[in-house]
């Protein structure tokens, strides 16, 4: 799918699984959050967004992807997968999907059929979990000086300002911000604006920008700083997010 391809908010009874084997895919779930807060999730390669059954959401292609997805009946949702999440996908996982793929408009004998199947579910519900998703105040029910704060913080990837700093510009004491992001948003600042930090790196990585470009254009002050950071949030390099890279 090319680049800034749009799928409307929409829902479906099944749970549906959007893969990246390459480009980045931006999937917005809409209150779906423990709270009712809408969660944007970034979907790079080696990573898929489950999607779960009933949710609405909205899919915006950011690069140039190769999409697959998988749509899989709610009765064998994992168990506790109450919400959306991004996960790990694993070579085992990508092969099936591939697999799956490649035979698509084939007859398959019903016995590989099942066998495909019941593997593609097994690593679905063994795959690691990657935070990836950055939510945002409800619009119809959330503080408005948080979800402008979360704005201006996502429009400004570069300022490091701190909680104290952001919370003048709307208006609002960094104690009273501190609250909102924990009852509104179930975080911290701190985890919140890392969150915000990779959702605006992805992208850039993913069309060949030097990893020392997308480190002063979100913040930090050196280039092993925010590597530091990004692997220890993404288990893998900067470097690896890059063009003919693999992240794993």
């Amino acid at each position: 799918m090319a680049a800034d391809t749009h799928f409307e908010p929409h829902s479906h009874a099944w749970s549906q699984l959007a893969y990246c084997a390459s480009g980045i895919v931006q999937v917005t779930a809409h209150n779906q959050g423990p709270r009712g807060e809408e969660i944007t999730y970034l979907v790079p390669p080696s990573r898929a967004v489950w999607i779960a059954p009933g949710a609405r959401h909205a899919v915006h292609v950011i690069e140039d992807a190769q999409f697959r997805t998988l749509y899989i009946d709610a009765s064998v949702t994992p168990a506790g997968w109450t919400g959306c999440r991004v996960i790990v996908v694993s070579p085992l996982l990508r092969e099936l999907v591939q697999a799956l793929d490649d035979t698509a408009d084939a007859k398959l004998p019903r016995t590989r059929e099942e066998r495909l199947a019941g593997l593609v579910l097994d690593e679905i519900a063994r795959a690691d979990i990657q935070a990836l998703g950055v939510p945002m105040p409800s619009e119809q029910s959330g503080d408005k000086r948080l979800r402008a704060l979360c704005e201006a913080v996502m429009q400004s990837p570069s300022e490091r300002a701190t909680l104290a700093q952001w919370a003048r510009e709307v208006g609002a004491s960094e104690r009273t911000m501190a609250r909102l992001f924990r009852d509104e948003l179930g975080t911290t600042y701190q985890q919140w604006r890392q969150q915000a930090t990779l959702a605006n790196a992805l992208p850039l990585l993913a069309r060949g920008m030097p990893v020392s470009h997308v480190a002063a254009v979100s913040g930090y002050a050196s280039d092993s700083a925010f590597t530091a950071m990004f692997k220890s949030a993404m288990g893998a390099s900067p470097r690896q997010f890059q063009p003919g890279r693999d992240p794993r």
